[in-house]
């Protein structure tokens, strides 16, 4: 009797496998490249990683139009660098994310620090000294007190520009205040890519944002407006991928705007939620089938991991197997 196909995250095997499990084996001198596909047939959350690689490269090549969703987290860390630098090579077509990415990255671009730390401290101690936490991420007071010099002058600047913002084009100005080639908001502004904050109040940015509108009420942000814009790259796209990282407000909203096109042709998500809560951060891209949000056929995998490990990983093999 035939095998029986398996449809979804394992849509390239079958129930009796394909594919046979590889032994790692060091080199000197390894290449990531190498590294990448030597773990693509090792097992487990590595064989998820190698079919990460593959589905990114095929959106590219079936020129998808790319959505990349990150938490603001991932932004806190050196990742900031790696999604700068997609969007500088114009490889992902819209970015979703959060107010405490765009307000950290603007720190970051104006030389504020953020500090290698430790999980296991006393964070009574620390707060004494002016250190906020962010896992091992170390935040002076002095970063967050400094985005409010930056903030100011340039709501002041806006505001007289116009009263009423759609928040992506708001966030487009905002990336002509910034020089530093390592933003997120110089990158998308220079290269006129979408950076979407649905939820811009939640964070610092939107502490500011309430500062100062007691000054200046008739300051708005239209959010609902904002919806247009984020629909339109999806309903008029031919096809779709999604690269979401973690969970949270980026996350649904890419879903949900694919799922009026009948959901995406491509999917990678990649996590350290897992399913068995109930949450949205830690739903499968096969559960999201279930609504519609990801096609019945379409390529799509989970990985289970910290994403400032897998993600470098699959998108410097991504890189290399697109531009080598």
């Amino acid at each position: 009797m035939p095998s029986k196909k398996i449809t979804g995250e394992e849509s390239n095997t079958t129930v009796t496998g394909t594919k046979e499990i590889k032994d790692f084996r060091y080199e000197k001198g390894l290449s990531i490249s190498s590294f990448v596909e030597q773990l693509s047939h090792v097992g487990f959350q590595s064989l998820h990683i190698g079919k990460a690689v593959e589905i990114i490269r095929k959106m590219k090549e079936a020129k998808a139009t790319i959505i990349l969703t990150f938490t603001s987290n991932m932004v806190s860390s050196g990742l900031r660098g790696l999604f700068a630098q997609l969007l500088e090579k114009k490889f992902v077509d819209a970015v979703i994310t959060t107010a405490g990415a765009i307000e950290e990255d603007l720190m970051k671009a104006k030389g504020l620090k953020f500090l290698e730390g430790s999980f296991d401290v006393d964070d009574i101690a620390l707060g004494k000294k002016g250190i906020n936490r962010i896992g091992n991420i170390f935040v002076p007071n002095d970063t967050y007190g400094g985005f409010e010099d930056i903030a100011g002058p340039i709501f002041n600047q806006l505001y007289a520009k116009k009263k009423t913002w759609v928040v992506s084009e708001f966030i487009h100005e905002l990336g002509n205040f910034v020089e530093d080639k390592n933003s997120i908001c110089y990158w998308a502004t220079k290269n006129n890519i979408p950076l979407f904050c649905p939820a811009i109040t939640d964070g610092a940015l939107g502490m500011q944002i309430y500062f100062f509108r007691q000054k200046h009420p008739d300051f708005v942000l239209d959010i609902a407006g904002d919806m247009n814009n984020l629909y339109k790259t999806t309903l008029e796209a031919d096809k779709t991928g999604c690269i979401i990282l973690g969970g949270g407000v980026g996350k649904h909203h890419a879903i949900l705007a694919n799922l009026l096109r009948d959901g995406m042709d491509y999917a990678v998500y990649m996590t350290t939620a897992h399913a068995y809560a109930g949450s949205l951060s830690g739903a499968t891209t096969q559960e999201a089938k279930s609504w519609g949000k990801i096609k019945g056929e379409a390529d799509a995998i989970t990985v289970i991991g910290d994403v400032t490990i897998t993600f470098p990983l699959v998108m410097c093999k991504v890189l290399d197997e697109l531009e080598g």
